[in-house]
């Protein structure tokens, strides 16, 4: 009864109301930027290709990261989860005749500019993290046995400007994705583990790290994510 006399009220409605005004509104806004984004990106294109510049220039679209819009009751991008974590990852190089096909195959931010010197006949810096991706650019299907690494810190700093060591107030999320997987732990698994099967649940919704017979991978990706490199 009390919840209806206020919904009648309007005090509950109102704010479903300006709540959905603002998902909706931010929607809209990320779809129309994607559709800009799309359009401008064509203008360079047929730039490029108007001066002549398409055959001895590669071109690379990527994104910093993914974004939320309400999967997992997440909003934004800081999460673990599939839908902030994957980027749009698209790479050209002339004369290249794998291109325009798609791989499975699963590559790192970190590995552009390893990528990039390869493909300008370059040496990259030994220091720098990463791996050249012209192996897969050039066959989609060869064999790769990489991961993608990514982590979250919430509460890394305290009021006084310090940070802060892995507490229940600072929750490190890290994860690491491979073909098939994506394994995370929650402060070295203190508040918890997950991993996700991309085969049979792409949408990561079902936590498989507690299940017996998932054990084993469990095991094997624990290893991965204690590497935190390729």
């Amino acid at each position: 009864i009390p919840i209806i006399k206020v919904l009648r009220e309007g005090l509950i409605g109102n704010r479903i109301t300006r709540l959905y005004g603002i998902v909706n509104g931010t929607c809209n806004y990320i779809l129309t930027r994607m559709k800009r984004e799309g359009a401008d990106f064509g203008m360079v294109l047929a730039e490029l290709k108007k001066q002549g510049l398409d055959k001895d220039t590669v071109v690379i679209f990527i994104s910093d990261h993914g974004y939320n819009l309400g999967e997992h009751g997440l909003w934004q991008k800081r999460s673990l989860y599939e839908d902030s974590a994957r980027v749009p990852f698209i790479i050209r190089d002339p004369g290249n005749p794998a291109n325009g096909r798609a791989t499975k195959r699963v590559a790192e931010l970190v590995d552009l500019y390893p990528t990039v010197a390869d493909l300008c006949d370059l040496k990259a810096d030994k220091r720098a993290e990463g791996k050249s991706l012209r192996p897969v650019l050039e066959r989609p299907d060869a064999l790769w046995n990489h991961a993608a690494y990514t982590q979250v810190d919430f509460g890394a700093i305290n009021a006084g400007g310090k940070k802060k060591a892995a507490t229940q107030e600072r929750k490190v999320g890290r994860s690491v994705r491979t073909e098939r997987y994506r394994y995370t732990e929650w402060n070295q698994g203190k508040l918890g583990v997950e991993l996700y099967d991309h085969d049979a649940d792409p949408g990561e919704f079902k936590n498989l790290a507690d299940d017996p017979a998932y054990a084993s991978v469990v095991t094997a990706l624990k290893a991965t994510l204690a590497k935190g490199t390729n």
